[in-house]
């Protein structure tokens, strides 16, 4: 058994025993560890143990992160280079659940760069810092070939771009497939940039989780826990073409993440199917389309994880009026997305 699996079955040990704080919890850590596979980091033992500790309720996130510091510094010299691969793991997934256990976010390149140098302080000299130079990066998706990076001069202009694009486009209304288009081209777009020397996925990952809250999906973390170098090889394939191979940017990948994250699908998440050399008929699977908007599918969502919640509860959890709600609502019943059964006092919703 390797040290994925290790720590996978011994956390998914409190998603069994269902009690909803530590479920929470428990899913935040299993995002922050799952996310260090993106650069071949492994969490240590003493990490895993540690974050128990936060889940079972006996010591708060300053606690754990005192805790990690100490137990590097008290190592000091005696450190081999896989120690000093699980600090860097161990530390930057402290601060990732810390950043995913908080409401503030603010939709501008400034929190993705507050959000490098938060997750990368005292691990890497250049935290928080955009990058100065060009550079290339052989991938194996990509049969040693690199994608092509922004230049480290239009780096601060292109995210402002991509994010001034973003604030203007519209959701409202729009075919759910068509938003989860979207939010993966914004997501690629942002990952082409580069800004930073190193930790770029990392980062891009928790910036778009804390952007997808505010459309109010709880998302399912076991995509990222468990599908985070799919993730990075997605944004490859989503950023790369070679015409005179015939192959083409592909954010067909990156989309099947998306649903998976969004929409609970199963569609299967295998880093070989992105291999340029892969038969892709071989993985010819349409993607899931559903007649909803992502408003629509947020609601959706919600009633699937409690059909008798009233519609007061789900205002308060997309931070919208009960008028908007109800309203909307009753679109999607005409529409066929869903109907109450039982009537108002004792009933449930049931999604069509």
């Amino acid at each position: 058994m390797n040290k994925k699996e290790d720590w996978s079955i011994e956390l998914s040990e409190y998603i069994k025993q269902g009690e909803p704080t530590r479920v929470e919890k428990t899913k935040t850590w299993g995002t922050a560890i799952g996310l260090q596979e993106v650069d071949g980091l492994k969490p240590s033992e003493y990490l895993i143990e540690t974050a128990k500790e936060h889940i079972e309720g006996n010591i708060d996130l300053p606690e754990v992160e005192h805790r990690i510091n100490e137990y590097y510094k008290v190592l000091g010299k005696r450190k081999t280079e896989e120690v000093e691969n699980s600090e860097e793991a161990d530390k930057v997934a402290v601060r990732i659940t810390e950043i995913l256990s908080e409401k503030s976010f603010n939709f501008n390149p400034t929190e993705l760069v507050m959000i490098h140098q938060r997750l990368f302080s005292g691990v890497y000299k250049h935290a928080g810092k955009i990058r100065d130079y060009d550079f290339i990066k052989a991938e194996w998706v990509l049969n040693g070939d690199t994608v092509t990076y922004s230049q480290y001069e239009t780096i601060k202009p292109a995210l402002q771009y991509d994010f001034e694009k973003e604030k203007e486009f519209s959701y409202k209304d729009l075919p759910i497939e068509e938003s989860i288009n979207h939010l993966c081209r914004f997501t690629s777009d942002i990952w082409q940039v580069h800004p930073f020397c190193e930790g770029n996925t990392r980062t891009t990952a928790v910036f778009i989780i804390k952007y997808l809250r505010t459309f109010g999906f709880n998302i399912n973390d076991d995509v990222f826990a468990e599908h985070s170098w799919y993730f990075r090889n997605a944004l490859v394939r989503a950023n790369y073409k070679k015409i005179e191979k015939n192959i083409f940017e592909d954010i067909s990948f990156l989309e099947k993440f998306f649903y998976n994250l969004l929409q609970n699908t199963n569609f299967d998440l295998k880093n070989r199917y992105m291999h340029v050399d892969y038969n892709q008929s071989a993985n010819d699977t349409n993607l899931k389309c559903n007649d909803c908007t992502l408003d629509e599918q947020v609601i959706i969502n919600i009633i699937k994880s409690n059909p008798t919640i009233r519609q007061e509860e789900i205002a308060n959890m997309i931070n919208k009026s009960v008028r908007t709600v109800k309203t909307r609502m009753i679109a999607m019943q005409e529409k066929g997305l869903i109907e109450r059964k039982n009537g108002k006092r004792n009933g449930e919703w049931i999604v069509l």
